[in-house]
């Protein structure tokens, strides 16, 4: 039987990526992936294709900032950090996805 990985749904990996930020300070991209997969249990797999996309996106919503460091490698990378705005939308975000899921379970306690 071989193990399948979870696929994030639409929109989630912008709340996983604010809370990583939050909990863990600041982050180059790979670490930041890898810390995800890392919560995640080995559940998920996220490819440089989906999580630069999604730190782009949120760095021009100013929900993080960027500055260019050097990695536990020796590697000149650019670092990853919440700003105040990214702060007050992980709290959107976290309140979007409770009500997202609370509907979801809803649904599936009626059909049960």
């Amino acid at each position: 039987m071989s193990k399948t990985k979870t696929e994030v749904p639409r929109g989630t990996l912008d709340l996983l990526v604010l809370q990583t930020l939050a909990t863990m300070g600041r982050l180059h991209g790979y670490a930041l992936a890898r810390r995800i997969e890392q919560v995640a249990g080995d559940a998920l797999h996220l490819s440089q294709g989906s999580v630069y996309p999604a730190l782009i996106r949120l760095q021009q919503e100013g929900w993080i900032a960027t500055d260019w460091g050097i990695s536990e490698t020796n590697r000149k990378v650019k670092f990853y950090s919440l700003t105040r705005a990214g702060r007050k939308q992980l709290a959107v975000e976290v309140e979007t996805w409770e009500k997202s899921t609370a509907l979801v379970a809803r649904f599936l306690e009626v059909s049960s």
